[in-house]
């Protein structure tokens, strides 16, 4: 019996369809596919949800002195006459952040190589290119998706049917996460 449904595409193809999908999944919360895309994205997504679920707390804080660019009152970078030149000022801030343990860190890799890049845009400024954020899929797995499973064990996503589908007739299917 093979490990993986073909989809009738080829690999490359597969992979970018099953990335799209779980990347769509874990950022929406939903999605409509066919039942076969949905078993296949189920097994991907539940394994990013679970490894996330156990390296959640994995890493410790850590405070470390950084030079930041000392700003004027308009928000721009003050500059000071060293030797004839320009010299932007520097000042040292106390900044806490988070070091991922070995552990941890392969998790994020792993996980980034699944997703794909997701851009927030608001409805206020839709169209815009300007207003558009990147959004971290990853810190979103580690401090939104994975506290919300914490004492689960498995079966982070639900499949309900809702259908044919009107033109091939192709069983479509709600993949939710539960």
């Amino acid at each position: 019996m093979a490990k993986y449904r073909k989809l009738g595409r080829t690999s490359s193809q597969r992979k970018a369809l099953l990335r799209n999908q779980v990347t769509n999944l874990l950022y929406h919360g939903k999605i409509i596919t066919t039942e076969t895309k949905a078993k296949e994205v189920r097994k991907i997504a539940e394994g990013l949800i679970a490894m996330a679920v156990r390296e959640k707390d994995n890493y410790e804080t850590v405070t470390v002195t950084a030079k930041v660019p000392k700003k004027n009152a308009e928000g721009k970078r003050e500059k000071q006459v060293v030797d004839g030149k320009k010299v932007t000022v520097y000042e040292e801030v106390q900044k806490e952040i988070k070091k991922d343990s070995p552990s941890r860190l392969h998790a994020r890799r792993q996980m980034l190589k699944v997703f794909y890049p997701v851009k927030e845009v608001p409805t206020k400024g839709a169209g815009r290119k300007k207003n558009t954020k990147q959004v971290d899929m990853v810190d979103k797995m580690f401090t939104d998706i994975a506290p919300k499973y914490e004492g689960r064990n498995g079966g982070y996503t639900r499949i309900v049917k809702i259908g044919p589908r009107k033109g091939d007739a192709a069983m479509e299917v709600v993949l939710e996460l539960v």
